[in-house]
Order: structure tokens, then sequence, then C-alpha cells
């Protein structure tokens, strides 16, 4: 008989813990350098004309300057919900309602989004930060290309729920899965 899987507090608890470790460690700036060359290589043929980024925290794939017109989310607590503020690239000098770095410029909606994940599965399944500020975003954009980031050891399982959307890839420094 398997063990069940952790719920997805712990499995949370421990992905981030391992990406720490993972981070102080001296394969991070190589897998970073990894992920980046496809990245790269994907946007050049998905061809964005507005490309949604987030501002990565500590032990996320960091995509650094691109190309393209971009924007970052804007988390709200109070409804949660989030939208997608165009942003220059510059900068930034405002915090979301998460504390997390954004932009001040107008609301858009991005034809691609870059969607950290805390977790992912190999159907496409992302786990984040537990807010659901992403899916419940997908889940009102269902047309937009969605990229999900991860580092390799992320991959996981966990029961889907109802709310879960899946993402249209997900990159990792080793791969591009592309979820049926």
């Amino acid at each position: 008989m398997s063990a069940a899987p952790p719920d997805r507090p712990t499995l949370r608890r421990e992905l981030l813990a391992a990406r720490r470790e993972f981070a102080a460690g001296p394969a991070f700036q190589t897998a970073q350098a990894a992920l980046a060359a496809p990245l790269r290589e994907l946007l050049e043929q998905l061809e964005p004309e507005l490309l949604g980024v987030y501002w990565p925290l500590a032990g996320e794939f960091d995509p650094g300057e691109l190309p393209y017109a971009r924007a970052l989310p804007f988390a709200k607590r109070d409804p949660a919900e989030m939208v997608f503020r165009r942003w220059d690239g510059g900068a930034t000098t405002a915090q979301d309602e998460c504390g997390i770095a954004t932009a001040t410029g107008a609301v858009a909606v991005p034809d691609v989004v870059l969607v950290p994940c805390v977790g992912f599965t190999r159907e496409g399944f992302r786990l984040g930060y537990g807010g659901g500020y992403f899916d419940r975003w997908l889940a009102l954009h269902p047309g937009v290309t969605t990229i999900g980031l991860a580092w390799s050891a992320a991959e996981t399982h966990f029961p889907v729920e109802a709310h879960d959307r899946a993402l249209t890839l997900i990159l990792t420094e080793r791969e591009l899965i592309a979820p049926e």
C-alpha cells in the first residue's frame, strides 16, 4: 500500500525548504543559465505582444531582461484577486498587497504569462504559495498561453482540486513539458 501524498501546506513547506537549499548551493547559477536559454527560444517562437512576468522571490528562476512589452502581477487581498499592470522594466517602487514588487502601469491582459511554480506535475498543474491568485486569474483568462517556470526537483504529485488550472507548458532547467 502506498502512502498518501502529504497535504498541500506540508508539501509546499517541503518544496520551499528544498528550493532554499538548492538556491544556496553551487548548482543554482548553472540551473539558472540552463533555463534561461530555452525560455528565450520559446518566447521567440511565441512572439508575445504583452508578456506577463513575475518579480522573482528567493530561489525562483529570474527571467531577467526580456525584449518584450511586459506586465507584472498586482495581488489584492480583499477581495483576493490579481491583475497585471504594464511595466517598463525599470526599478519598481510599488508593492502589491502581498508585499511583492509590482508595477503601477495600466491594467492589461498579457497573451503569454510566465508563472512561478513551487511545485508542478507532469499533467501541467502547479503548486504555488497557497493564495490562489494565479488560478483565479487563469480561470478568467482561459485563452492565455501559460508557461510554468520551475526547477526540475520541484516535480511532485498532489491531488488536483476543482480550482486548479493546468498550465500550457512547464519549462525547467532540464526539459520542456507539454501536458496533453
